[in-house]
């Protein structure tokens, strides 16, 4: 990315090229320029929260409508905004060029009315979008309820598109006001969305509500004079663990954080896996697009698979042959799926050479050309580097019981796929207890539906503020007031 190359100001419907600042991306090797956003930030929120109003003289079907045209606009081949958006991306992420292609492919079935629908009345419900819910309590009192949006910042993954347009579409839906930091990994994905939007709906209240810009986390200068409960209600924060903790620090009343941290993601698969060849061969595929999705870039993906197989002789046999098979099957993965990383891990690849050394400990299949590798444990421990797991690297560890992987379950671990439904079914109670936060089919680990609680909370329903309409009619609902003179009226003795 040469040092022309430019990420704009999205700013309510205008879009800004003015005042440009050098920033390098997040490998140091390459810059793009933005905006100044420090003198830009006073004009990215509301001068009142009055002027949400207008999001409340729209219909749902006004909102289904627009997102419709925006997802029939999102189409890759003719949207010069996406494509600017895909060239950025080539140098700015680490995912290749056809995987990085495919994640703009799949945007426009995201904002159809029927998919809107669904993530809309299961996440929050239609008609607390919609209106004011009556509620009758036991004491008699009626309530009425209604989900509002909120003023919002949204600091998103820079791994992929889809994490862009799910942020967008998801404040469209609870009519929020909505700031967004581009990611430095993918500095205009969302501005692209957003600049298609005020293509096929200018001047349209949803338009402008939102704002999209670059600046660099840290910067004092915008953060400290944004990050204020006059300007913002809720900070919507996913990332690594140090700039979600550097969102902490603004933190106070009137302002919350909705932290989509960072998670790790595991895999069990049961002894009926190893019942014939052909099971095997079906797990190892499954397993494999588990591990390999992205380049193992997600947090759902697969890297430390558990397998009861046990740990005798007969056990490590097949835990090792599993091992081979989902190495073949994980190098055969279509390349929009999975390829070999472009920045392997060295210090990863290092450990995986003193691994294969250890015949006794690891047996370590592949990797040779940093393409990906399985290395199966030959005891009931993962590797003591199984953090550092990436670029389509898995580490088997055969185990006797499922005590051993309860153990190693805590509140960082996002998703678990298990093989088979049964071991699912029997697991589901009891491994929520120890974190986990979402169970899966093997295979289904990042096929990841927008319309579910996200590390087990509601995102969409927290970006709400639930709104409470209260009634009480004093023959009805025993008012303080009556209580006091009841207890004045009655004798003393």
């Amino acid at each position: 990315m040469s040092a022309a190359y430019i990420i704009p100001l999205f700013l309510r419907g205008e879009t800004i090229t003015d005042d440009l600042v050098a920033f390098e991306t997040r490998s140091g090797s390459a810059q793009f320029q933005a905006p100044d956003m420090s003198k830009y930030v006073g004009q990215l929120p509301l001068k009142s929260p009055a002027e949400m109003t207008d999001l409340y003289q729209l219909s749902f079907d006004d909102i289904l409508d627009v997102l419709g045209a925006l997802g029939d606009a999102l189409d890759f081949d003719s949207n010069v905004h996406l494509q600017q958006a895909f060239e950025a991306s080539l140098v700015a992420n680490v995912l290749p060029a056809e995987m990085l292609k495919n994640s703009y492919r799949v945007l426009q079935p995201l904002f159809t009315r029927e998919n809107v629908l669904e993530i809309a009345d299961s996440q929050v419900g239609l008609d607390y979008l919609n209106g004011w819910v009556p509620h009758r309590l036991l004491d008699g009192r009626e309530l009425r309820v209604r989900a509002f949006g909120s003023r919002v910042l949204h600091i998103p993954a820079g791994n992929g598109g889809l994490v862009s347009a799910v942020t967008i579409l998801r404040s469209v839906i609870t009519r929020s006001d909505v700031i967004i930091k581009a990611p430095s990994n993918d500095p205009l994905t969302a501005i692209a969305i957003a600049r298609t939007l005020a293509d096929v709906a200018p001047d349209h209240p949803v338009t402008r509500h939102l704002a999209v810009g670059y600046w660099k986390g840290g910067d004092a200068a915008v953060e400290e004079t944004l990050y204020q409960p006059q300007h913002i209600e809720k900070i919507v924060a996913w990332g690594g663990l140090a700039s979600v903790k550097h969102v902490t620090r603004y933190i106070q009343p009137g302002l919350e954080l909705i932290a989509l941290d960072p998670k790790r993601s595991a895999t069990i698969i049961g002894a009926e896996a190893f019942k014939d060849d052909a099971t095997m061969r079906e797990v190892a595929q499954r397993a494999a697009v588990d591990i390999g999705v992205a380049n193992q870039e997600g947090c759902a993906n697969a890297r430390v698979i558990y397998a009861l197989s046990g740990t005798d002789d007969v056990g490590l046999a097949n835990a090792n042959r599993l091992g081979e098979m989902i190495y073949e099957e994980l190098m055969a993965l279509p390349s929009f799926v999975s390829t070999p990383p472009i920045y392997p891990n060295r210090d990863l690849f290092e450990h995986l050479e003193s691994s294969r050394m250890t015949e006794d400990f690891y047996r370590v299949i592949g990797g040779q050309e940093k393409e990906g590798a399985i290395v199966v444990s030959q005891f009931d421990e993962p590797v003591d580097y199984s953090p550092m797991l990436s670029g389509r690297v898995a580490n088997i560890v055969p185990v006797e019981s499922i005590d051993k992987v309860t153990a190693a379950v805590n509140s960082y671990t996002q998703t678990i796929g298990i093989y088979p439904e049964s071991l699912k079914h029997e697991l589901r109670d009891i491994l929520p207890l120890f974190g986990a936060q979402r169970l899966t089919s093997l295979g289904y680990a990042c096929s990841v539906a927008i319309a579910m609680p996200q590390d087990a909370i509601e995102p969409i329903r927290r970006m709400c503020k639930w709104i409470v309409d209260e009634e009480c009619d004093p023959d009805v609902v025993i008012p303080l007031w009556r209580l006091g003179q009841a207890t004045a009226g009655t004798p003393q003795s």
